[in-house]
């Protein structure tokens, strides 16, 4: 159990059975009346943010999140197949537990599993991907303007908007929370 009074940043609670991440807090003693903590939570499974106040000797269950790489394997229709690299047990995840996660994730990487008390509730890729270029259209010699853009394809299928001077076949560094193009490899 954890008191309002210790919470911090980062921090996950159980709270009206759900699980929340404090992703603000602040201490707030006003000139009348007791003191209390105003947060803002965010539900860890729903990512909805809701805002709560507490009195500072107000006490919630901290929440253990486990955190497990993972090597995503493949995926067969609707189920996407992680394997544990230390006791080779699989496991398969559906559609709605992976969301987003795997746009910029090829086959055989290394993943983080998110789970709270068995339940998987997400999956968190590598920060940065190298992927190659399958498809996009070709620069031209002068195009030079500043900060211009193109869409271009990626090995895994995902749409990335690149500079000019990048071709099909390069291989370029993606930060996979943005979904932006970082540079050339």
């Amino acid at each position: 159990m954890v008191s309002a009074g210790d919470f911090r940043n980062g921090m996950t609670i159980e709270y009206e059975g759900n699980i929340y991440q404090i992703v603000e807090f602040q201490h707030v003693k006003p000139g009348k009346g007791a003191a209390f903590v105003r947060t803002k939570l965010k539900n860890i499974v729903s990512g909805g943010v809701v805002e709560k106040t507490f009195r500072p000797t107000e006490k919630c269950e901290e929440a253990r999140i486990d955190r497990v790489d993972m090597q995503y394997l493949y995926s067969d229709g609707d189920l996407y197949h992680f394997m544990d690299v230390n006791t080779y047990e699989q496991i398969a995840l559906g559609q709605e537990q992976i969301g987003d996660a795997l746009k910029f994730v090829k086959e055989n990487e290394m993943v983080k599993i998110c789970s709270h008390k068995g339940n998987v509730f997400s999956i968190e890729p590598p920060l940065f991907v190298e992927l190659a270029v399958t498809d996009t259209e070709p620069g031209f010699k002068g195009d030079t303007a500043t900060g211009a853009t193109k869409p271009a394809v990626v090995e895994t299928g995902a749409t990335v908007y690149v500079p000019l001077f990048v071709d099909q076949g390069d291989v370029i560094k993606i930060d996979t929370r943005t979904g932006e193009y970082l540079s050339r490899v």
